[in-house]
């Protein structure tokens, strides 16, 4: 089973590499971009085959290392 953790700043936290992704696709010319945030997506293989056990462990993975929850939200996928 796999499991996707997406991992974003929350609202109202700078985001100073989104601001310059955001810099320089206006500088290339890419003007209708109103604004960049950037987050990172961790993919996880799993062995077990019980979505809610997985979905539990994952979210458990996320509260503990994988994502900063002071300043990070996530989403997590089970696929």
């Amino acid at each position: 089973m796999k499991a996707i953790v997406n991992v974003f700043l929350k609202e109202g936290v700078l985001d100073p590499q989104g601001k310059a992704v955001n810099h320089a696709l206006a500088t290339l010319g890419f003007g209708d971009v109103k604004d960049v945030r950037v987050g990172k997506q961790i993919v996880l293989e799993l062995t077990t085959t019980d979505k809610a056990k997985a979905e539990a462990e994952v979210k458990e993975m996320c509260e503990t290392l994988l994502a900063n929850t002071v300043i990070e939200d996530y989403n997590i996928e089970i696929a």
